[in-house]
C-alpha cells in the first residue's frame, strides 16, 4: 500500500491511495490539466485512477473533480450534503455513489471508512483508507478534533494530518476579523497545537509516516509544524514531512 498528494493547500488539494490493484483519487482541487500534469510527475496515467472520493464542497478540494471524472470516465463517491450543495459545479458526472452515513464502503482492493468532521461544509467527510492490514488516516478541514476522530485514526500506520495555521501568526496576520474567526473557529482549520495535541492523544504506536498537511502560505511554517508535531511524539523533526502546495510529496510506502 502507498500514498502520495498533488499538492495540498488553499490552492488546491489531491492525494493519491494505492492499494493492490486499486488506485483511488481523493479530492481534485486542481484543473484538469493541472491535474493530469501533477499524476504525470508521480508516474502515473490519469486513466489508471479507479475512483475519486471527495471531502466536501469546497472549491480547494472539489473544483476538478467534474471535469476529470467526465474526461477520463471515472466514478464519484461523496455524500448527500456534499453532492446537493456542490450540484451545478459538478454537473452530470459518469457514476455518482452516495455515502450513505457514513458507513464503510470497498472500491475495489481499497477498504474506505468515511468519518464525520466539524467543518463548515453540508456534509463533510474524513477517511480512513485500508487493504486489510495496513490504514492510512487522513485529517484535514476539521476546526476540531472529537472523540469519535480520535478514535478513528488511533492505530493508523500513516496519517495526514492538518496543520493549517499557527494561532499567534493567524491572529497577527492582516486577515480580516470575519476570515480569522473562520479560520481559527471550531468549524474553520486545525491549527498547529491542536493538531500536536490531537496526535498525543492517538495511540501510534503503528505509524510509519506522519505528514503535516493544508499548510496556510501566510500563517504557518514547515518547521513551526514539524517542531510541534515532533514534540508530540518524541521525534526528530525532520521524520515529520510537510505537504506542500506546488509538489505535495513523493510516494509514502506502507509495509
Amino acid at each position: 500500500m502507498r500514498f502520495a498528494c498533488l499538492g495540498s493547500g488553499s490552492q488546491g488539494n489531491a492525494l493519491v491511495v494505492e492499494a493492490g490493484n486499486t488506485r483511488l483519487l481523493l479530492d481534485c482541487g486542481f484543473t484538469l490539466r493541472e491535474t493530469v500534469i501533477r499524476l504525470t510527475r508521480l508516474g502515473l496515467e490519469p486513466d489508471t485512477i479507479d475512483a475519486v472520493v471527495v471531502t466536501h464542497e469546497h472549491s480547494d478540494h472539489i473544483c476538478g473533480v467534474a471535469r476529470f471524472a467526465r474526461k477520463f470516465g471515472i466514478p464519484v463517491w461523496l455524500t448527500h450534503g456534499t453532492l446537493r450543495s456542490a450540484g451545478k459545479a459538478l454537473g452530470k458526472l459518469p457514476a455518482v455513489n452516495i455515502i450513505e452515513g457514513y458507513q464503510r464502503f470497498s472500491i475495489g482492493d481499497i477498504e474506505v471508512e468515511p468519518y464525520p468532521v466539524p467543518h463548515d461544509a453540508q456534509e463533510p467527510a474524513q477517511f480512513v483508507f485500508g487493504n486489510g492490514s495496513l490504514r492510512l488516516g487522513v485529517l484535514t478541514d476539521t476546526g476540531c478534533s472529537t472523540p469519535h476522530i480520535e478514535v478513528v485514526l488511533s492505530d493508523c500506520d500513516a496519517l495526514v494530518l492538518e496543520c493549517n495555521h499557527d494561532a499567534r501568526m493567524l491572529a497577527n496576520s492582516d486577515y480580516p476579523e470575519s476570515l480569522k474567526r473562520r479560520v481559527g473557529g471550531r468549524f474553520g482549520h486545525l491549527e498547529n497545537a491542536a493538531s500536536a495535541s490531537l496526535l498525543a492523544r492517538l495511540n501510534c504506536n503503528r505509524l510509519q509516516h506522519v505528514i503535516a498537511a493544508h499548510l496556510s502560505q501566510k500563517n504557518n511554517t514547515p518547521l513551526l509544524v514539524q517542531g510541534m508535531l515532533s514534540d508530540a511524539l518524541n521525534c526528530e523533526a525532520a521524520w515529520i514531512g510537510v505537504a506542500t502546495q506546488s509538489e505535495g510529496f513523493e510516494w509514502r510506502q506502507l509495509f
